[in-house]
């Protein structure tokens, strides 16, 4: 079961691929045309067609599409149109960078909301809890470009304490992984928090004390365990969207990531650049589901049961 469960990702992996691939390049074909922006203003109409043909723009859109899905398959992303290099080599560059100030927002986002929600259940109604709940809300309401720039202002500014942007030692991470951690760490809170509440009222719960366990063990060992299921798997889509979503925060604190390096592609429409970029995230997006649902298997031994006997 375990082979075919496998395939059919594998499958489904490969559908989501063409769907967002063919998306968008038909997305990027409406946007404009990348030679009138890489030629200077006062370029002719010969010049503008000489380069639309050097970049294959002035064949039909579905000879370019055919073309583009024959070499996607192929693992050839193209060429960059304006750096010329090859896209997947630009992206592979910035990995490293965005891979980086993902896992510093998620591990900060981590850290904080776990302990904090389940205190936060287990001092139900007290001001502890209404600290966690108004702490949650305000993370879950602040917009990133505010709170980084706030953040760049008070720490940077005014203290001198942190660099403002660029990446090198880990002072320049500071700042951006709190701006991008904000969102998740608030919305972890709020999860944990209800799933424990619930998870603390129920019988297996009720019998581990009754047992005489340690209300420590209780609550880890029985409740935290049971309510970290859903947990799971909102941190392993968090980690995908912040992959993502890292565009506003790399842009503020300059980070030379992935979505700083779309974003300027956008700009100049870079089509490869962009159709690799958006490409690489929903294949992330693929994986990391993928791994959720085994951590689910881990976690929650019904799911594994019911695996087994279908």
């Amino acid at each position: 079961m375990v082979v075919a469960k496998i395939i059919n990702r594998v499958l489904h992996a490969l559908i989501v691929i063409v769907a967002v691939s063919s998306f968008v390049f038909c997305f990027l074909r409406v946007s404009g045309d990348p030679a009138a922006l890489l030629l200077p203003q006062d370029a002719t109409q010969d010049e503008v067609a000489a380069l639309r043909k050097s970049m294959g723009l002035d064949d039909p859109q579905y000879i370019q599409y055919l073309r583009f899905m024959g070499n996607l398959f192929q693992g050839d992303l193209g060429n960059s149109f304006q750096y010329r290099q090859p896209a997947l080599k630009l992206l592979l560059e910035r990995i490293p960078a965005t891979l980086e100030l993902t896992f510093a927002a998620i591990i900060f986002a981590v850290v904080v909301a776990i302990p904090l929600g389940i205190i936060s259940a287990v001092r139900y109604g007290s001001g502890v809890d209404t600290f966690a709940l108004g702490f949650a809300t305000i993370g879950q309401s602040i917009p990133l470009f505010w709170l980084g720039l706030m953040l760049m202002l008070f720490f940077s500014v005014h203290l001198n304490w942190l660099p403002t942007s660029g990446r090198g030692s880990l002072k320049h991470l500071v700042l951006p992984a709190l701006t991008l951690g904000a969102y998740p760490m608030a919305a972890i809170v709020r999860l944990l928090r209800a799933n424990m509440l619930t998870a603390l009222r129920m019988e297996y719960v009720t019998a581990a004390r009754a047992r005489g366990v340690a209300e420590f063990w209780v609550v880890i060992k029985h409740a935290f365990r049971n309510a970290a299921i859903p947990v799971v798997t909102m941190i392993g889509l968090q980690f995908g969207i912040l992959f993502g979503g890292a565009v506003v925060v790399e842009m503020i604190f300059c980070w030379p990531g992935i979505g700083r390096l779309m974003i300027l592609a956008i700009y100049h429409r870079d089509f490869p650049l962009v159709q690799a970029a958006v490409i690489f995230l929903a294949l992330l997006f693929v994986i990391v589901n993928f791994t959720v649902d085994l951590l689910y298997t881990y976690l929650d031994p019904k799911v594994k049961a019911g695996g087994s006997e279908s």
